[in-house]
């Protein structure tokens, strides 16, 4: 469970103004999306660098202002989570970010007993988890790798799907009713179909009642080539300074377009993300030599049968060979 600190304080706090979407997130909408004035520990840094999708933002908007349940679904590396934890930013929405992988159990999740000091003498004290933590407070609780969850745990999320959903403490004996401006999110790289195309082991297969539960499922994939091109820039400034720097950035999302192109063609079994293309990136500052930095970032992660293809996917957007 997170600490509480100033959370505490929030258990009944509300939003307390209203912002422009036009004006903060620079989309075509007469929206308006209630917002807290005051930012608290759990509020996301704002990242000023950020680029927003419109449709997902759209979408992220809604389950803030009409409580709708909203899932971000799309390939890795996208920024899924990102995108939750900036628009919160925005908002001074608090939000906690809860990994669903193999290791979160129930008990993580609903609480269990724990052995505390209380005036010297040991006692047995229910300790609540993450979820009845969240769900009594104004918090964006955003469950990343959502379709990676044990099957106990996405049961305990089902209770909680409704609008208006309550939640049990069967330990307890006590009914809990969500917070009113509690709101509820999730990413995931495929819609409950499992690992179908072998880039994501662990995903499991979600049944159609869990899945239908979500009011909203908006997907977010790689960006058109010019917007992925400012991104990369916006994170490195000393690139964007020169033209070198920016032709070089060019070169690099079109070797990225290349993979994606490959990968859906089934020449290779893996792809560049516009996160791998950032940590390319960065890496060519530490370098200095692009060739040495994309294969410390990507071709070392590739099948070695791949890996000529892959260089040759260098050389066609560097016009150079890529150097053993």
């Amino acid at each position: 469970m997170p600490d509480s600190g100033a959370m505490t304080d929030l258990t009944g706090g509300k939003p307390d103004r209203m912002l422009d979407v036009r004006a903060v997130f620079g989309i075509d909408t007469t929206m308006k999306v209630p917002a807290f004035s005051t930012r608290v520990d759990h509020v996301p840094e704002v990242d000023p660098a950020y680029r927003f999708n419109p449709a997902v933002t759209l979408a992220l908007l809604a389950g803030f202002t009409h409580n709708r349940r909203v899932m971000v679904q799309g390939m890795h590396g996208t920024g899924k989570s990102t995108h939750v934890e900036q628009v919160a930013a925005r908002l001074n929405w608090p939000c906690l970010r809860v990994n669903l992988d193999a290791h979160i159990s129930r008990l993580d999740l609903v609480g269990r007993d724990a052995v505390v000091l209380r005036e010297g003498k040991q006692v047995t004290e229910f300790q609540e988890g993450i979820l009845p933590w969240a769900l009594q407070r104004p918090v964006a609780l955003v469950f990343d790798e959502y379709d990676a969850g044990r099957p106990d745990v996405m049961f305990v999320i089902q209770r909680i799907l409704e609008r208006d959903g309550q939640f049990t403490l069967l330990d307890q004996n006590k009914v809990m009713r969500p917070h009113p401006y509690f709101r509820l999110f999730a990413t995931a790289n495929t819609v409950g179909l499992g690992n179908l195309n072998g880039l994501y082991h662990g995903s499991q297969r979600l049944n159609h009642a869990q899945i239908d539960r979500w009011n909203i499922v908006a997907t977010l994939n790689y960006l058109p080539r010019e917007e992925e091109i400012a991104i990369v820039l916006a994170r490195l400034p000393g690139m964007a300074a020169s033209e070198a720097g920016r032709k070089r950035v060019e070169a690099m999302v079109a070797v990225a377009e290349l993979t994606r192109k490959g990968f859906a063609v089934g020449d290779l079994s893996t792809l560049m993300s516009p996160r791998t293309v950032i940590s390319w990136a960065e890496n060519c500052e530490i370098f200095r030599d692009p060739a040495r930095a994309f294969r410390l970032s990507f071709l070392n992660k590739c099948d070695d049968a791949e890996q000529s293809i892959v260089a040759e996917y260098y050389q066609r957007c560097f016009d150079a060979e890529l150097a053993e």
